[in-house]
């Protein structure tokens, strides 16, 4: 007997445009900077809403890389309220629930599932264009629950994030398999890390070498569409750090104009796909 509260979950986010999935079957690789560097960029149109789900239940790191840390989570007859990082960015967080971020989540699969189940049915994220949801690393039940209870709501797709060396790229393959197995639409794959400039040489280096090809390669194998490079910079590990805005106070530089060039290739993926 299906879930009573997969209807429940359609209707509340019935006025969201497009819901984005971030993954990897690897830790460690920047899925949470990328999710709240998407979630940035995207934003930058005042024009647009944009709201992060940080469901990485055991390691919520959403609310200090967005800069809302030490902010409360408000109920109201419509459900709970996100936080706001801007007029037009949202965010929830198991983070906004601990006492402190340093706390050990230790739950069991039943009540991950639940929270996660609770947070689809009842945050009020009003009119969104672009639900991003933050997940764990693997193929765990958090991945699961997504699945199933989203499955009415139509997922637009997966954005897959790895870094060029072959012990990522052989966990990301994994993931990839993961939503072909699940009916989960790939938007794409980025090769996050992909080089390193040295700021005082302005060098370039290969921090995680691809021997094997690197993300690029493995897209073309595995028939999925490759959305770029980002760069491993010291700067945006520090506005990660900070809670601030990147693309604020670096507009110009080459994450930032990389960062553009992934969200424009998504916008496209989202237009053909709708079309």
């Amino acid at each position: 007997m299906p879930d009573p509260a997969i209807e429940d979950i359609k209707e509340n986010l019935s006025n969201v445009k497009h819901k984005i999935l971030i993954l990897s079957g690897k830790g460690g690789v920047g899925k949470s900077t990328m999710t709240s560097m998407l979630a940035r960029a995207l934003a930058l149109d005042p024009e647009k809403n944009v709201g992060v789900m940080d469901v990485d239940i055991c390691g919520p790191s959403g609310p200090r890389i967005m800069g809302v840390e030490g902010e409360q989570v408000h109920q109201s007859g419509s459900g709970w309220s996100p936080v706001f990082v801007d007029d037009n960015l949202s965010v929830m967080s198991v983070g906004f629930l601990l006492p402190s971020l340093d706390d050990a989540v230790i739950w069991k699969g039943n009540k991950k599932t639940d929270l996660i189940k609770k947070f689809l049915r009842e945050v009020d994220w009003g009119s969104l264009d672009y639900l991003i949801v933050d997940t764990p690393p693997g193929t765990s039940d958090e991945h699961l629950s997504l699945v199933q209870y989203m499955a009415p709501c139509k997922i637009d797709g997966a954005v897959i994030v790895t870094t060029p060396q072959e012990i990522s790229l052989l966990d990301v393959r994994k993931e990839i398999n993961f939503c072909k197995k699940v009916n989960i639409p790939i938007i794409g794959v980025v090769e996050n890390m992909s080089w390193f400039v040295c700021p005082k040489c302005t060098g370039e280096s290969q921090i995680f070498p691809s021997t094997t090809g690197g993300a690029q390669k493995m897209a073309k194998e595995m028939q999925i569409n490759f959305l770029g490079k980002i760069p491993l910079d010291q700067s945006v590990a520090r506005c990660c750090d900070e809670g601030k805005n990147f693309f604020e106070i670096h507009p110009d530089s080459l994450p930032s104009l990389a960062y553009k060039e992934v969200v424009r290739a998504i916008l496209d993926k989202l237009e053909d796909s709708s079309s």
